[in-house]
């Protein structure tokens, strides 16, 4: 079947949600490349630095299948207007904030700001796409992450202080609400109420839907174990300035996008799920052993780096096309994506708080411990994902696997 390109207006949409999630991601990853100045201004720690980026997936993953409920009841335009404008309004207070304490109440405001968007782009994608146009789509929008990671590293240093970039990312929020305003179309009348209650527990009886978020939390866990700290171990392994761990660090999170597309290419042409998730985790667990225990020279370690994001890009593209296979209905779809995101937000949040304390205590030697045991978890995972997945809903598995044959077009 022959790959039928998006037409313009189709074109327009993606872009558009795309860039909601990458402005998403701006505001978590900007932590990251904010953590030297937030040491000299307000004097935090690893630690605490690392809490800065972890407390973002709070409410993550308390509320992720219940907001995808909520995308999927109250519409994908409502939920990412909303989820933008909590964004705008948080990074805006956070940029005025006189302690560490408030700073992170902030953050806590824009991570549930950084769920409402990314499980409305998926519920529109979903509404207003169908067929090869959909997939490609989706293949896309797994790219938000390292597109908007990569943008704040590059653009974090060029700011005279902290929080301009808090105030700065807090007016891309806006610009992007309004783009949503203006190119995405309303939503179709709600009609007969969802039963949230319900449609969460069907979701939850999915053994497909489980292992994929246990998956995607152990991804998370390695990712940003990573990347939370990426710049400050750039400083400290290649002595570098602070701009220069900055575009290494934006360079190395950019190359996850290029993981994310070739993940789409696999599938298409036949390669298993489970087998693309199984050597990606491999590949990032002893990569970020050898990160992190220090047993490369500063160029070969920079190099493992790459390798560790751009591999480890093939996981949550799979993840995100296989949320269509975990369960029958398709109005499920955006709460199969919110569960699959709560695994992504335990990640986010145990991964750079463990790693922030475990490096204070023992040195960068204990973080690659952690991905090495968290890698070898993934791999087993994704050997019993293949069993769940070759017990599905056959007609679904045939229509996803053939990427489906009607043209595109709203649903």
């Amino acid at each position: 079947m022959s790959a039928a390109p998006l037409v313009p207006r189709q074109r327009l949409i993606v872009w558009t949600i795309l860039g909601s999630g990458v402005v998403a991601a701006l505001h978590l990853g900007k932590a990251a490349i904010a953590t030297p100045l937030l040491q000299t201004d307000l004097g935090v720690s690893l630690g605490q630095a690392g809490w800065l980026t972890g407390i973002f997936a709070v409410l993550g993953l308390l509320g992720g299948a219940p907001a995808g409920a909520v995308a999927a009841a109250a519409g994908g335009r409502r939920t990412m207007l909303l989820g933008l404008g909590i964004t705008a309004l948080a990074g805006a207070a956070g940029g005025v904030a006189p302690s560490f304490g408030l700073l992170l109440v902030s953050r806590l405001l824009e991570g549930l700001g950084f769920l409402l968007i990314i499980v409305a782009g998926p519920a529109i994608l979903e509404r207003l796409l169908s067929g090869v146009a959909r997939d490609k789509a989706f293949a896309l929008w797994s790219c938000f992450m390292p597109c908007g990671m990569a943008l704040v590293m590059v653009a974090g240093p060029l700011f005279p202080g902290w929080r301009w970039l808090w105030w700065a990312s807090a007016a891309l929020a806006i610009l992007a609400a309004a783009l949503v305003l203006y190119c995405i179309p309303h939503d179709d009348s709600l009609g007969m109420p969802r039963r949230i209650l319900g449609d969460i527990r069907q979701v939850l009886r999915s053994r497909a839907a489980a292992l994929l978020t246990i998956v995607f939390a152990l991804y998370s866990l390695m990712f940003f174990a990573l990347f939370s700290f990426l710049p400050v171990l750039l400083m400290e392994r290649m002595d570098i300035s602070y701009r220069g761990a900055g575009l290494l660090s934006a360079l190395a999170s950019v190359v996850n996008a290029g993981g994310n597309l070739a993940a789409g290419y696999l599938m298409a042409r036949g390669f298993g799920r489970s087998a693309v998730l199984l050597f990606a985790s491999g590949v990032m667990g002893a990569s970020g052993l050898g990160i992190f225990l220090g047993l490369f020279d500063a160029p070969a370690t920079f190099l493992l780096c790459l390798l560790f994001s751009m591999i480890g890009g093939l996981i949550p593209a799979t993840l995100l096309a296989t949320a269509t296979l975990a369960v029958r209905d398709a109005m499920l779809v955006p709460i199969a994506v919110g569960l699959i995101m709560q695994g992504s937000n335990f990640g986010q949040l145990f991964g750079p708080a463990v790693v922030g304390s475990v490096t204070a205590a023992f040195g960068w030697s204990a973080a690659g411990v952690i991905v090495l045991l968290a890698a070898t978890a993934a791999c087993l995972t994704a050997l019993l994902l293949r069993t769940a997945l070759e017990h599905s809903d056959p007609a679904q598995v045939k229509r996803v696997a053939m990427g489906s044959a009607t043209t595109s077009g709203k649903r």
